[in-house]
């Protein structure tokens, strides 16, 4: 049996992350892991927070700590948070673990001893008033490109292009602001990116079931030509280069970050070494399936970059069959902004509302297509209708009508119908499209099969009306309650990936003891009568409340919109 491995994008250490960074890549990985556990298969499902490079250190300056006891504070933040977002990770690590550096120095090694790393003199920013040499985010300017004025010395975020600090105009120092800089020459190695290009073209081409968005990404940076690129920085924070001349140097932040991977999957197996086995999921694995999830500034890492890296290592690491990329989140219009802090970051969202209302709200408007934009009368919106009005009515009326007329149990009474008969039908149908849409990442298509059966469980209990038929025929009225108390049942098992707290309310009320590998497999008319007579329920609290327009005002006013 084929086993997956799921990996998101690291989440930068130096701050707590936006809603762009968390529908850009945790929350989908982590519906994708939840799925195919659901589904019965074997998941590993890794992540980490990318600890190295100049912001660690500029976000550590400005918190007037260590940056070494900065990253350790950050780190738990950031797990704290993806727990209170019911983010399933397996493993949650940290690049600045001495696995990473462990394997990040055996990567340097293997691609030093198969003659794809050279060792250049390059002309270097250095900053007179701060008396050092800036690394790439150390410098901040204007983008050559697009003009943009918080350009970054390693990459524009406006236009994504990727920069070296001397590219930059109006150049200045992230650590003090000064412009009196000037360039000097440092040692450096290098990526023989040029000398591996046609191998990764040809890796890049045997993935012709990339989203296009990620194949387009990795087909630009090929077409206009690899550069070699440097992979090491005059800084003291990250991973030493254990290489003779390079006792003052670490290595580049994006060389060691896709590593960490490897080295999270390892301190995953290290706690537990007689059971886990590392290699396993990476070194000749064969029957893995490994996906990728990310944003679209990512891209050209993982497809690219951590790829060269693997295949010059001339060994049979474990390289990505399938990445999943997505565009923007924007805030009303701009740019969610860490730095910047710009726009709502999952600690306030979480303190607004409980972790379901705003997965189900990123899921269903993921951004896939094309960049989307967080407004909070659309997050209201999509609350209010898709999961107070369609998802918690349903499971309330039908409860209530029921505990009401027949007691806290499913009524006796009845046989099916014409009518559960279509129903079967046509759940069967849009479960086979919802597995499909799943399967394949289809993220937003997946959850409007997912609200269209929601929709279909209300189509049913207006179409039957048990509170019209129970004053002539209470049998009738006992059939449809009983197939809509079924309907929960199967609302909670297929909701249980996006809305899982929701779920686990709802296997509560139902007494059912609903576990992570559970789904709705075989024929539906099977599972509407899963449940039988004389089976026991709660009337759960309401499981979404309705968000008003003073709390819109509210937000809005608390944290920009309408700019």
């Amino acid at each position: 049996m084929t086993r997956h491995l799921i990996t998101s994008a690291l989440p930068y250490i130096n701050g707590v992350k936006h809603l762009g960074n968390l529908i850009g890549s945790m929350l989908p990985s982590d519906l994708h892991a939840r799925y195919l556990r659901a589904r019965g298969n074997d998941v590993l499902f890794i992540c980490a927070t990318d600890e190295h490079g100049t912001p660690a250190e500029l976000a550590a300056r400005e918190a007037g700590l260590e940056v070494s006891q900065f990253c350790a504070e950050q780190h738990k933040v950031q797990a704290d948070l993806g727990a209170a977002f019911d983010l399933s990770f397996d493993y949650f690590g940290r690049s600045s673990s001495s696995q990473n550096k462990e394997l990040t120095q055996h990567f340097g090694k293997k691609l030093l001893e198969n003659g794809f790393i050279d060792e250049r003199v390059t002309r270097q920013v250095y900053s007179i008033d701060d008396d050092r040499f800036l690394p790439d985010r150390y410098v901040e300017g204007t983008c050559p490109h697009c003009d943009y004025d918080k350009a970054r010395g390693d990459q524009c975020e406006n236009c994504t292009r990727l920069l070296d600090p001397t590219d930059l105009l109006n150049p200045r120092s992230a650590v003090s602001g000064s412009t009196n800089l000037e360039v000097r020459e440092s040692r450096h190695l290098f990526l023989l990116q040029s000398k591996l290009a046609d191998e990764i073209r040809a890796w890049v081409n045997k993935h012709p079931d990339w989203p296009i968005l990620v194949s387009s990404i990795a087909l630009k940076w090929l077409d206009e030509g690899l550069h070699d690129r440097g992979i090491t920085r005059d800084l003291k924070w990250g991973v030493p280069v254990d290489m003779p001349g390079m006792e003052d140097k670490v290595y580049y932040v994006w060389f060691d970050a896709p590593i960490e991977y490897i080295a999270a999957t390892k301190e995953w197996a290290d706690e537990d070494p007689a059971n886990r086995d590392w290699k396993s999921w990476w070194y000749e694995a064969d029957d893995v399936r490994y996906v990728q999830v990310m944003a679209k500034d990512n891209v050209p890492f993982h497809t690219v970059t951590f790829p060269g890296t693997q295949l010059a290592s001339r060994e049979p690491w474990k390289m990505v069959d399938y990445i999943k990329g997505f565009n923007w989140l924007n805030y009303y219009g701009g740019k969610f902004s860490t730095s910047q802090k710009r726009g709502i970051f999952m600690s306030d969202a979480v303190e607004i509302m409980p972790s379901d209302y705003w997965r189900y709200y990123l899921l269903a408007n993921a951004p896939e297509t094309s960049d989307a934009s967080f407004t909070w009368d659309g997050f209201a919106g999509t609350v209010n209708k898709d999961l107070a009005d369609t998802l918690g009515n349903f499971v309330n009326r039908t409860l209530k009508f029921c505990s009401s007329k027949f007691g806290d149990a499913l009524p006796k009474g009845g046989e099916n119908g014409e009518r559960e008969q279509l129903l079967a039908k046509a759940l069967n149908e849009r479960l086979e499209n919802y597995n499909a849409h799943m399967d394949d990442l289809q993220v937003r298509k997946a959850m409007q099969e997912l609200r269209a059966i929601w929709v279909m469980g209300n189509e049913y209990l207006t179409e039957a009306a048990p509170w019209t038929a129970f004053k002539t025929d209470p049998e009738a009225a006992a059939v449809s309650l009983r197939i809509a108390i079924n309907l929960i049942r199967i609302f909670a098992i297929l909701s249980a990936p996006v809305i899982p707290a929701t779920s686990a309310k709802l296997s509560t009320a139902l007494g059912l003891g609903l576990t992570s590998n559970e789904w709705i497999e075989g024929d539906c008319a099977d599972a509407l009568n899963f449940l039988q007579a004389g089976h026991s329920f709660e009337i759960p609290d309401v499981l979404f409340r309705k968000i008003s327009d003073d709390e819109v005002a509210e937000w809005e006013l608390r944290f920009g919109g309408n700019e």
